[in-house]
């Protein structure tokens, strides 16, 4: 596979010998390796990726984003993210690949998954380092997922559900302890939403001030509070968007910088290059080139 090109995957083309799934996977990562050697590159998927190392060294990009690879570290990846993997020897641990609507037959709420804090797109929040307790017991989870993937037994899917739900819980709860503030809920709340709303809107929505009556808040507002949870400013975080789509994009050389430009809503190529190049220090061409 070309490293010039974002292949991406889904649940079916990643099966692991069996009957595949549309629904899920379960793997432990030696095998899972062995099955997809060129899923070292960089691809996508279109649905949730998580991994778990139980022992190993190496490297992972998420969304040009390097993190070491550690024991007991946790990534979730949500659908689209673009990522890639180095290792240095053998890695042990586990693997999971979950469609976005696994949980919405057991769920009523069909946002429940998203709130989770790993799972807001942002890399680093995806990146989860457990102690030892929670590592042994978060292993333990993922091996009665490996007994009921190849049960038989009546409600399979919904044990396997149980199970990761438990994992989601077990491991928020560290992500949280982590996380020194102690915010309303109301904070994570509105923060959830104003990220959701980027992501839908980025291409076309640029200005704070828009998302800003989108969630019946002042600009200023808006401003202050993405400052105190996240240290930038709304403006950053929709220009941030916008560059990771453009670092994305520019990955696939079949695609023009000036139709990269066109599909991201500039004026022209050159308003393009200048906007990537201010934040980035380098020209969309010669971004392409280091990456390729």
């Amino acid at each position: 596979m070309s490293k010039a090109h974002i292949h991406t995957y889904d649940i079916c083309s990643l099966g692991m010998g069996k009957p595949a799934s549309e629904e899920m996977l379960v793997a432990r990562f030696t095998d899972y390796l062995a099955a997809h050697p060129d899923i070292k590159f960089p691809h996508r998927h279109s649905f949730y990726h998580l991994a778990f190392f139980t022992g190993g060294k190496g490297s992972h990009t998420i969304d040009f984003e390097r993190f070491p690879v550690e024991r007991g570290q946790m990534y979730f990846m949500i659908p689209g993210q673009v990522h890639s993997w180095f290792f240095e020897g053998k890695v042990t641990g586990y693997v999971v690949n979950v469609s976005a609507g696994f949980f919405n037959a057991f769920l009523q709420d069909a946002a429940y998954v998203e709130r989770f804090p790993f799972f807001s797109g942002v890399s680093a929040e995806g990146v989860v380092t457990l102690p030892e307790a929670a590592s042994l017991a978060v292993a333990a989870l993922f091996e009665e997922m490996l007994v009921e993937m190849d049960s038989t037994e009546a409600y399979s899917h919904d044990m396997l559900r149980l199970l990761m739900l438990e994992m989601f819980v077990k491991v928020s709860r560290v992500a949280r302890k982590d996380d020194t503030r102690q915010e309303p809920p109301h904070n994570y709340v509105l923060l959830r939403n104003f990220r959701k709303l980027v992501e839908q809107h980025y291409m076309q929505l640029r200005l704070p001030k828009d998302y800003a009556a989108l969630l019946y808040v002042t600009p200023n507002y808006l401003n202050a509070f993405c400052r105190h949870m996240l240290g930038k400013s709304a403006g950053e975080i929709i220009r941030d968007r916008v560059l990771l789509e453009a670092k994305r994009l520019l990955i696939n050389v079949d695609i023009s910088i000036s139709t990269i430009a066109y599909q991201l809503s500039f004026a022209d190529n050159s308003y393009f290059t200048k906007f990537f190049k201010k934040y980035e220090g380098v020209t969309p061409e010669e971004f392409r080139k280091n990456i390729s």
